[in-house]
């Protein structure tokens, strides 16, 4: 297994960077491969503007056709291509960030906006009458799994089914089907630790044991159940979820999760 270890946390002594770094060692001793691409220590940058495109850039500038331009002529910024390469010799993706303000880092979300480039991560594929473009399912990125390694300060019960904060699925679902999904990307249910506001070093033992096994069962791990864009669930072009295919009752952000 190759995987790719994408670390969003400004602190080498929090408990995201152990977490880190027990996934590197864990998975190296397992003998996989490991790459990491740590944001803070690569002084990432995380705006997109005209420079990322270079000649490409046009004025005013457009973010989606520009980067598309770029990505297709060769011209982006190194950075991004040093990304992109890593996420194509990649099979397996690790997120390693803490949820603050309800989702991933500010860092993060600039490396998504800057890597994710048209014609890269979406903007692919035939569009028809029975096709949307290679999306949802399908796409560059097919045939990759993904995990998010998440640390939310809160207890569990602020992100339970009534809790205050919403469930945990729903504030993750713009990443792990926005972001992750769009581009054909497998996801593996998170890793989720709460409290960690007050967890102490007696603490980390049982967190350290119980994301060693995660990571030792990535590979026997069913991913999410997303349904696939274009095989039958949606209608076209509207991209509605076809009337009963539903479970009763379901609603929201679950009508896209098969069974």
């Amino acid at each position: 297994m190759k995987t790719l270890i994408v670390y969003a946390h400004p602190e080498p002594k929090s408990l995201n960077s152990s977490l880190k770094d027990l996934a590197v060692s864990t998975l190296q001793t397992a003998g996989h491969e490991v790459r990491v691409s740590d944001l803070y220590a690569m002084n990432w940058k995380a705006v997109v503007d005209a420079a990322d495109y270079g000649p490409e850039a046009s004025s005013p500038l457009k973010v989606a056709l520009d980067s598309g331009r770029a990505f297709d002529a060769g011209t982006l910024t190194p950075d991004v291509l040093a990304e992109q390469e890593k996420l194509l010799w990649a099979d397996t993706i690790i997120f390693q960030f803490p949820l603050w303000w309800y989702t991933m880092p500010a860092i993060l979300k600039g490396w998504v906006d800057r890597v994710f480039t048209y014609h890269f991560a979406y903007g692919v594929g035939e569009h028809s009458d029975t096709r949307y473009g290679e999306r949802f399912g399908e796409g560059t990125l097919a045939g990759r799994k993904a995990l998010l390694s998440v640390t939310a300060g809160g207890p569990e019960s602020h992100y339970a089914a009534r809790g205050i904060n919403g469930p945990i699925d729903d504030l993750l679902f713009p990443i792990h089907h926005g972001i992750l999904y769009y581009p054909g990307i497998e996801v593996l249910p998170p890793f989720v630790l709460y409290g960690t506001d007050r967890m102490t070093g007696e603490d980390y033992p049982d967190v350290a044991k119980a994301w060693e096994q995660r990571l030792l069962t990535l590979e026997s791990t069913e991913p999410i159940a997303f349904r696939r864009q274009n095989f039958g669930d949606y209608e076209i072009p509207s991209l509605h979820l076809k009337e009963g295919l539903e479970p009763t009752g379901r609603t929201g952000f679950g009508l896209h999760v098969r069974g």
